[in-house]
Protein backbone atom coordinates (compact mmCIF):
# COMPACT_ATOMS: atom_id res chain seq x y z
CA UNK A 1 0.00 0.00 0.00
CA UNK A 2 1.20 3.61 -0.54
CA UNK A 3 2.51 5.72 2.13
CA UNK A 4 4.57 8.97 2.69
CA UNK A 5 8.01 7.47 3.17
CA UNK A 6 9.13 8.85 -0.58
CA UNK A 7 7.83 12.11 0.28
CA UNK A 8 9.61 12.34 3.61
CA UNK A 9 12.97 10.53 2.42
CA UNK A 10 12.67 13.83 -0.17
CA UNK A 11 13.93 16.34 2.70
CA UNK A 12 11.91 18.77 0.81
CA UNK A 13 8.65 20.27 1.21
CA UNK A 14 6.24 20.72 -0.52
CA UNK A 15 6.40 17.24 -3.06
CA UNK A 16 4.51 17.09 -5.38
CA UNK A 17 2.99 13.29 -6.96
CA UNK A 18 2.41 13.09 -10.48
CA UNK A 19 1.11 10.48 -12.81
CA UNK A 20 -0.45 10.14 -16.04
CA UNK A 21 -3.33 8.11 -17.67
CA UNK A 22 -4.40 6.84 -20.81
CA UNK A 23 -0.95 5.75 -22.63
CA UNK A 24 -2.19 2.67 -23.56
CA UNK A 25 -5.89 3.51 -25.62
CA UNK A 26 -6.30 3.62 -29.38
CA UNK A 27 -8.44 7.41 -28.91
CA UNK A 28 -8.43 10.31 -26.72
CA UNK A 29 -5.91 12.82 -25.18
CA UNK A 30 -3.57 11.69 -22.55
CA UNK A 31 -3.99 12.94 -19.37
CA UNK A 32 -1.92 13.51 -16.27
CA UNK A 33 -2.48 15.26 -13.16
CA UNK A 34 -0.24 16.91 -10.43
CA UNK A 35 -0.93 16.53 -6.15
CA UNK A 36 0.56 17.96 -3.01
CA UNK A 37 -1.06 16.46 0.23
CA UNK A 38 -0.54 18.01 3.81
CA UNK A 39 1.54 14.97 5.35
CA UNK A 40 0.26 15.99 8.35
CA UNK A 41 -3.52 16.62 7.81
CA UNK A 42 -4.68 14.14 5.86
CA UNK A 43 -6.62 11.58 7.56
CA UNK A 44 -5.56 7.91 8.26
CA UNK A 45 -9.20 6.82 6.95
CA UNK A 46 -8.11 8.18 3.19
CA UNK A 47 -4.20 7.36 3.38
CA UNK A 48 -5.75 4.25 3.63
CA UNK A 49 -8.45 4.07 0.82
CA UNK A 50 -6.22 5.91 -1.58
CA UNK A 51 -4.12 3.68 -3.97
CA UNK A 52 -3.24 2.80 -7.72
CA UNK A 53 -6.17 3.71 -9.71
CA UNK A 54 -6.47 0.81 -11.55
CA UNK A 55 -6.83 -1.04 -8.07
CA UNK A 56 -9.37 0.87 -7.11
CA UNK A 57 -13.53 0.54 -8.29
CA UNK A 58 -14.90 3.55 -10.60
CA UNK A 59 -17.03 4.54 -7.64
CA UNK A 60 -14.27 4.35 -4.68
CA UNK A 61 -11.81 6.94 -7.32
CA UNK A 62 -15.04 8.98 -7.64
CA UNK A 63 -15.14 9.55 -4.12
CA UNK A 64 -11.44 9.62 -3.46
CA UNK A 65 -11.52 12.17 -6.13
CA UNK A 66 -13.87 14.56 -4.28
CA UNK A 67 -11.51 14.47 -1.34
CA UNK A 68 -8.35 14.92 -2.72
CA UNK A 69 -9.66 18.42 -5.11
CA UNK A 70 -11.05 19.80 -1.75
CA UNK A 71 -7.87 19.08 0.39
CA UNK A 72 -4.81 19.00 -1.46
CA UNK A 73 -3.04 21.15 -4.31
CA UNK A 74 -3.94 19.68 -7.07
CA UNK A 75 -3.87 20.71 -11.24
CA UNK A 76 -4.76 18.39 -13.81
CA UNK A 77 -3.65 18.76 -17.90
CA UNK A 78 -3.37 17.03 -20.69
CA UNK A 79 -1.67 16.66 -23.97
CA UNK A 80 -3.88 16.19 -27.36
CA UNK A 81 -4.22 13.33 -30.23
CA UNK A 82 -2.39 15.44 -32.40
CA UNK A 83 0.56 15.86 -29.93
CA UNK A 84 0.68 12.29 -28.67
CA UNK A 85 0.55 11.74 -33.14
CA UNK A 86 3.06 14.12 -33.45
CA UNK A 87 5.44 13.26 -30.51
CA UNK A 88 4.85 9.77 -29.77
CA UNK A 89 3.09 8.96 -26.51
CA UNK A 90 5.89 9.08 -23.83
CA UNK A 91 6.63 12.59 -24.82
CA UNK A 92 3.41 13.53 -25.17
CA UNK A 93 2.87 11.88 -21.57
CA UNK A 94 5.72 13.80 -20.29
CA UNK A 95 4.23 16.88 -21.71
CA UNK A 96 1.11 16.39 -19.83
CA UNK A 97 2.99 15.58 -16.78
CA UNK A 98 5.08 19.45 -17.14
CA UNK A 99 1.65 21.05 -18.03
CA UNK A 100 0.23 19.85 -14.79
CA UNK A 101 3.11 20.34 -12.49
CA UNK A 102 3.13 24.56 -14.04
CA UNK A 103 -0.28 24.20 -13.09
CA UNK A 104 -0.28 23.87 -9.64
CA UNK A 105 -1.11 26.92 -7.30
CA UNK A 106 1.76 26.26 -5.24
CA UNK A 107 5.19 25.68 -6.91
CA UNK A 108 6.63 22.16 -5.57
CA UNK A 109 10.33 21.89 -4.00
CA UNK A 110 10.63 17.96 -5.08
CA UNK A 111 8.40 15.76 -7.30
CA UNK A 112 7.61 12.20 -7.31
CA UNK A 113 7.12 10.87 -10.68
CA UNK A 114 5.53 7.59 -11.66
CA UNK A 115 7.62 5.60 -14.10
CA UNK A 116 11.20 5.57 -14.88
CA UNK A 117 11.57 8.72 -16.88
CA UNK A 118 11.24 12.42 -15.45
CA UNK A 119 9.54 15.23 -17.75
CA UNK A 120 12.80 17.27 -19.02
CA UNK A 121 11.28 20.97 -18.11
CA UNK A 122 10.39 20.60 -14.52
CA UNK A 123 11.25 23.42 -12.47
CA UNK A 124 12.42 21.76 -9.57
CA UNK A 125 14.42 18.62 -8.11
CA UNK A 126 12.49 14.82 -9.65
CA UNK A 127 12.91 11.22 -8.80
CA UNK A 128 11.03 8.59 -11.08
CA UNK A 129 9.30 5.99 -9.09
CA UNK A 130 8.73 2.92 -10.83
CA UNK A 131 5.37 1.48 -9.50
CA UNK A 132 5.11 4.99 -7.98
CA UNK A 133 1.50 4.55 -7.76
CA UNK A 134 1.80 1.30 -5.44
CA UNK A 135 4.36 2.91 -3.51
CA UNK A 136 3.70 6.82 -2.74
CA UNK A 137 0.38 8.72 -1.70
CA UNK A 138 0.81 11.73 -3.39
CA UNK A 139 1.57 10.01 -7.07
CA UNK A 140 -1.03 7.55 -5.60
CA UNK A 141 -3.35 10.13 -5.50
CA UNK A 142 -2.39 12.31 -8.59
CA UNK A 143 -3.29 8.83 -10.72
CA UNK A 144 -6.85 8.94 -9.62
CA UNK A 145 -7.38 12.15 -10.11
CA UNK A 146 -5.78 12.03 -13.82
CA UNK A 147 -8.09 8.52 -14.34
CA UNK A 148 -11.13 9.89 -13.04
CA UNK A 149 -10.86 13.33 -15.37
CA UNK A 150 -9.85 11.02 -18.39
CA UNK A 151 -12.76 8.71 -18.27
CA UNK A 152 -14.91 11.98 -17.51
CA UNK A 153 -13.64 12.88 -21.00
CA UNK A 154 -14.17 9.86 -22.87
CA UNK A 155 -17.73 9.79 -21.57
CA UNK A 156 -18.10 12.88 -22.70
CA UNK A 157 -16.43 11.81 -26.33
CA UNK A 158 -19.19 8.93 -26.52
CA UNK A 159 -21.62 11.12 -27.12
CA UNK A 160 -19.94 12.59 -29.82
CA UNK A 161 -19.21 9.90 -31.69
CA UNK A 162 -21.23 6.70 -30.29
CA UNK A 163 -20.79 3.36 -31.06
CA UNK A 164 -16.79 2.64 -29.87
CA UNK A 165 -17.93 1.53 -26.24
CA UNK A 166 -15.68 4.96 -25.06
CA UNK A 167 -18.03 5.56 -21.46
CA UNK A 168 -17.08 2.09 -20.20
CA UNK A 169 -13.75 1.13 -22.22
CA UNK A 170 -11.98 4.58 -22.26
CA UNK A 171 -10.75 4.43 -25.75
CA UNK A 172 -8.57 0.77 -24.93
CA UNK A 173 -8.42 -1.55 -27.75
CA UNK A 174 -11.72 -4.09 -26.89
CA UNK A 175 -12.79 -6.41 -29.14
CA UNK A 176 -15.86 -4.27 -29.32
CA UNK A 177 -13.75 -1.10 -30.06
CA UNK A 178 -11.95 -2.88 -32.88
CA UNK A 179 -14.86 -3.99 -34.56
CA UNK A 180 -16.42 -0.81 -34.51
CA UNK A 181 -13.34 0.77 -36.06
CA UNK A 182 -13.85 -2.04 -39.05
CA UNK A 183 -17.36 -1.07 -39.37
CA UNK A 184 -16.94 3.06 -38.74
CA UNK A 185 -13.88 3.68 -39.35
CA UNK A 186 -11.37 6.39 -37.12
CA UNK A 187 -12.73 9.64 -35.61
CA UNK A 188 -10.38 12.47 -35.52
CA UNK A 189 -9.78 11.16 -32.22
CA UNK A 190 -8.10 7.92 -32.69
CA UNK A 191 -4.35 8.02 -32.25
CA UNK A 192 -3.50 7.83 -36.25
CA UNK A 193 0.21 6.65 -35.39
CA UNK A 194 -1.16 3.50 -33.26
CA UNK A 195 -1.75 0.27 -34.76
CA UNK A 196 -4.02 -0.81 -35.73
CA UNK A 197 -5.40 3.02 -36.99
CA UNK A 198 -2.61 3.43 -38.93
CA UNK A 199 -3.46 0.29 -40.92
CA UNK A 200 -7.06 1.24 -41.01
CA UNK A 201 -8.06 1.70 -45.12
CA UNK A 202 -11.08 3.24 -43.88
CA UNK A 203 -8.92 6.04 -42.43
CA UNK A 204 -10.58 9.44 -42.43
CA UNK A 205 -9.14 13.16 -42.27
Amino acid sequence: MPNFKLEREAALSPVAGIDEAGRGPLAGPVYAAAVILDMDRTPRKIARAIDDSKKLTAETREELSVWILANAVTAIAQASVEEIDRFNILQASLLAMTRAVTALAVAPAFALVDGDKLPRQLACPARAVVGGDGLSLSIAAASILAKVARDRHMTELDQRYPGYGWSHNAGYGTPEHRAALLHLGATPEHRRSFSPISQLSLLTD
